[in-house]
């Protein structure tokens, strides 16, 4: 469905990058990216950006200025639609399969090493037997990078890496080495930055030549395995690079090392000075408003064109920025911002983009109105969807919202969700049309002709395709696909009306009676899709991936208490109890603590599949889980789950914090073969690990008292001080870093402070009501004073809060107290006061 990497445009500053591409920020000045890119002459003549060009034709580039030999290496062709399915169509069944070859990869645990351990390619997972072999034979390294999900990197194997012939150039000439980015982002990041700081742009699957040290030689993402309209193929790159390593070996070590060096210069930048300039965090937040709002698609929803992203950190953005406006009586603007989002969570919802069957989001979508998506599913992208969709019913409590908040989350609870309560890592796009066949198609699960729905819904039929604009001829046939009819030709992606009341009068029957018949036509279809060949599981638990979705499923568990009463759901939708949320969060986080978690030395793994990984735990790991836990704790959870998140932080700070220059690198920096630290501050799909750390560090300060609370504002001003110039010049790029400068900005953050009884209906009710408003500036701390170690721990970090728990508990209620600046309200015990109380106007102005 989608185009490859090589045919995707690079994206202007106000779109997300597409799924197979990464865009991470580099902070590299002006004059140092050309003192790079002077000096990377060499790698230019060997590698390959990627550029759209205006008629659909892709064009890689690689200069021959230092190689003559490489000359004939400059090409472009069109890609069309229908050639690509063509490739995507050549995936293979594995079960359909003997193995005639198999390599070291059959060992691993990763998923996607495993789709390799039958290649006829020799690959080594990455480790020191491969760089051993690549110095004993004197030759370079191959290194291919991807995940199991991704589209492209099953058509480069089909084409090349399954290929005898592509095979034996590589097993010749070269130490082949497979990773799977999702379990070594320290890797993929080094050698991902490498390509986008000489070329603006990169994907997956990556393909990067080193030599036996590790230095890179060239890079590139996905390529065709033979020379066709004058475009080179991979056994042409593959000869090429060993012609090269033969005569010019050593202007390419060097040029690689010097390459690293610069990088590595860039990327550890440090701060100037131990905080930011005053005004700059009100600035950047406007600055990233007005610069979204400029790329808002007024039409079809959403930030930038197509290819459209559900980039959830642009929703936090806004929908923060508006609460502020709000706040200072700027009703107007704030109303306009907050329409913005609300429309594009609609049209999202309603779109392709939407398993409307299932469940759930996929990736992305490929046309500008959110109806036909590259089908993967991702955890990322679940749970912070779900979290936005919970903020946005929070605001306006239509439960529109509170509904695509529990189709998300349902799906994840029904599909995701191992024996143990740990959360895996995504589904595939591709897969069968039937038992047996040998092929996948991208999407094969999720289509539907007219003809299968008329056979399975019967008289419902009509009513079903008219809600969903199902047509006889399918309704794939976008004018914004190059070739539009090829790709599901006959086939159709569900896309939903938004007018149920007039669907519902033009065929004589209530509102009610309409949705029924809906929900039970999508549980039909559910049913039917079921016996289908499924597409892959990525099984794989990532910690940082859990974290984002243990805190949507914790605020689910609270925030939805607050639906009307008489509410009624359909199909996927299960409309179970909220508090059955915070269980799913809380077997998720104990899953992460028993299996990857060292007790005795506080430190995470990073990932876990028939066993912890080898890889630590990364900034990623330590900021999302941390988030998480926080809000297990804040919507309900143990105490116990704070008193980790605290542990968790000194770790962190630890292993990734730079104590003299601010900022956290992305790795601990032990792996003497990770040639890149990086200080990541770019909020793409996933937001950045410093930026979701400030935002932790602020919610602790708020937290605990004294030297520590101190200490933690210090090292969240620091950590943004390093991203000056990002915020001030760049704040789209950071959207989620604007607001947490912010939040540091903000002179008193509220507390919510409930003094009782636990697990009683009232705590319950008391602690839905103090998350019932949306409010980011807002700490909720819950205590039972009769519990010794809660007390304790309170009487140890924030002696004031354990004072007021003693001075306010009741045997027979909850009490709540509202504090903001040094000052706290009149206690309350009932749900309807606390929430009057916590509507009253914030002392935080925009």
């Amino acid at each position: 469905m989608a185009p490859p990497p090589s045919a995707i445009p690079l994206f202007k500053p106000s779109s997300s990058p597409p799924p197979s591409f990464s865009s991470s920020s580099l902070l590299l000045h002006n004059s140092m990216l050309k003192r790079i890119a002077f000096s990377f002459s060499l790698h230019r003549s060997l590698s390959h950006p990627t550029k759209l060009l205006p008629s659909s034709t892709t064009t890689q580039h690689i200069s021959p200025a230092h190689f003559p030999a490489l000359s004939s290496l400059i090409f472009r062709r069109p890609v069309y639609a229908s050639k690509l399915l063509a490739m995507a169509e050549q995936t293979s069944n594995p079960a359909s399969q003997s193995h005639k070859h198999t390599n070291r990869l059959a060992a691993e645990h990763s998923p996607y090493l495993l789709q390799h351990a039958h290649n006829p390619v020799d690959w080594y997972p990455w480790g020191e037997e491969a760089f051993a072999e690549a110095r004993k034979k004197d030759v370079p390294i191959f290194v291919s990078i991807g995940y199991s999900t991704c589209h492209w990197c099953h058509v480069m194997e089909v084409e090349s890496f399954e290929d005898e012939g592509v095979a034996k150039l590589l097993n010749d000439w070269f130490v082949s080495i497979k990773v799977d980015r999702e379990e070594r982002p320290d890797v993929d990041k080094v050698y991902m930055t490498y390509v986008q700081a000489l070329y603006g742009g990169g994907g997956w699957p990556l393909s990067v030549f080193l030599s036996p040290d590790l230095k890179p030689l060239m890079g590139g993402t996905y390529f065709p395995p033979d020379d066709k309209f004058g475009r080179p193929g991979f056994k042409t790159i593959l000869r090429k690079v060993k012609e090269a390593w033969d005569s010019k070996r050593d202007m390419l070590v060097k040029s690689g090392a010097f390459a690293i060096e610069q990088l590595s210069e860039a990327l550890s930048a440090s701060a100037s000075s131990n905080k930011l300039p005053d005004g700059l965090p009100q600035h950047a937040l406007r600055l990233c408003a007005e610069q979204l709002s400029e790329s808002y698609d007024a039409k079809f929803g959403g930030f930038g064109s197509a290819p459209k992203f559900p980039r959830p950190v642009e929703v936090q953005l806004m929908l923060y920025y508006s609460k502020k406006l709000e706040e200072a009586g700027k009703l107007g603007e704030a109303k306009e911002g907050l329409e913005m989002v609300f429309f594009t969570l609609q049209c999202m919802a309603r779109g392709g983009v939407h398993d409307h069957i299932g469940g759930g989001f996929h990736r992305y979508s490929v046309d500008e109105c959110w109806h036909v998506p590259h089908f993967e599913k991702m955890l990322y992208d679940q749970g912070q969807l779900a979290n936005v969709y919970l903020d946005a019913f929070s605001i306006i409590k239509d439960v529109f919202y509170s509904y695509i908040a529990r189709d998300i989350l349902d799906y994840l609870r029904r599909d995701m969700i191992g024996p143990e309560g740990e959360i895996y890592s995504a589904e595939d796009a591709d897969s069968a049309e039937s038992e047996g066949a040998t092929r996948k198609k991208e999407g094969a699960f999720y289509v539907w002709t007219s003809q299968e729905v008329e056979d399975i819904l019967g008289k419902d039929a009509t009513l079903f395709k008219s809600h969903y604009y199902i047509k006889p001829s399918g309704n794939c046939d976008l004018s914004t696909m190059s070739d539009p009819h090829s790709e599901f030709k006959g086939k159709n992606v569900l896309i939903e009306r938004n007018d149920s009341s007039e669907m519902a009068s033009k065929f004589a029957i209530p509102v009610e009676k309409y949705l029924d018949i809906l929900g039970q036509s999508r549980q039909k279809l559910f049913e039917v899709r079921c016996t289908r060949p499924r597409p892959h599981l990525d099984d794989k638990v990532i910690v940082s991936w859990n974290g984002l979705a243990i805190s949507a499923f914790a605020r689910a568990s609270k925030i939805l208490k607050n639906e009307p009463e008489e509410i009624k759901f359909n199909f996927p939708v299960v409309g179970s109890d909220p508090k059955e949320y915070i269980q799913v969060a809380d077997r998720a986080a104990s899953f992460i603590r028993r299996h990857l978690y060292n007790e005795q030395t506080h430190q995470l793994q990073h990932s876990f599949r028939n066993g912890p990984s080898k890889a630590p735990g990364f900034l990623d790991d330590y900021a999302f889980l941390i988030s998480g836990l926080l809000d297990l704790y804040e919507f309900g959870g143990q105490t116990n789950w704070l008193v980790w998140a605290t542990e968790l932080q000194d770790t962190q700070d630890e292993l990734f914090l730079d104590r003299e220059g601010g900022g956290y690198f992305n790795t601990p920096g032990e792996d003497p073969n990770i040639l890149l630290r990086v200080k990541e501050d770019h909020d793409g799909a996933e937001p950045s690990g410093n930026s979701v750390s400030v935002i932790n560090l602020v919610r602790l300060a708020s937290m605990v008292a004294g030297n520590r609370s101190d200490h933690y504002r210090r090292d969240a001003e620091h950590v943004l001080a390093v991203f000056e110039t990002r915020l001030k010049d760049m704040a789209m790029a950071v959207p989620l870093m604007c607001c947490a400068a912010d939040m540091l900005a903000v002179p008193s953050r509220k507390q919510v402070v409930l003094v009782g009884h636990k697990h009683s209906v009232e705590f319950e009710n008391m602690l839905a009501a103090a998350h019932a408003s949306y409010d980011i500036n807002k700490t909720v701390i819950h205590i039972d004073p009769t519990n010794s170690e809660e007390l304790q721990f309170w009487e140890g970090n924030n002696s004031n809060i354990a004072l007021m728990a003693k001075n306010h508990f009741a045997a027979d209620k909850v009490v709540a107290l509202v504090c903001q600046n040094f000052t706290c309200s009149a206690p309350v015990n009932d749900p309807g006061s606390l929430v009057a109380l916590l509507s009253q106007k914030s002392s935080s102005s925009a």
